[in-house]
């Protein structure tokens, strides 16, 4: 499947095929702490199949096994974009929440789910338009 994307600010964007079946929920902590959020939604694409256009901006993270990972954001808006290995990446883990198509893209699994929050299931119903 083509996915298109934007930041917030649209100072930068991207496209990229993907495979529907490899979206994903991320709990690690990790995830929550850099999407501000209890967790991210998150699909892979490889590298050859990934366009982007615009100038952003990379804050290099150390996981705790060591390997070295890109997060990727505009300069502009601050919108976490994708992720990828800091050296020769051989593909990007795409941040969902900027992607157009993303009511089209149920996760299929839900990963590090050890960090998920307690509380996530007894959310409340929603209570309509904001």
């Amino acid at each position: 499947m083509l996915i298109h994307g934007a930041c917030h600010c649209e100072a930068v964007r991207f496209s990229a095929l993907i495979d529907p079946a490899q979206v994903s929920v991320c709990h690690c902590s990790d995830c929550q702490v850099l999407s501000g959020a209890p967790m991210r939604a998150i699909v892979k694409a490889a590298i050859a199949d990934f366009s982007l256009q615009g100038t952003v901006q990379t804050y290099t993270k150390t996981a705790q096994s060591g390997q070295r990972r890109d997060q990727v954001f505009c300069p502009v808006c601050g919108t976490p974009l994708y992720g990828c290995a800091a050296l020769n990446p051989e593909f990007v883990v795409i941040r969902l929440g900027c992607v157009e198509e993303r009511a089209q893209l149920p996760p299929q699994r839900q990963i590090w789910t050890a960090s998920a929050m307690p509380w996530l299931g007894d959310c409340v119903a929603p209570s309509g338009a904001a």
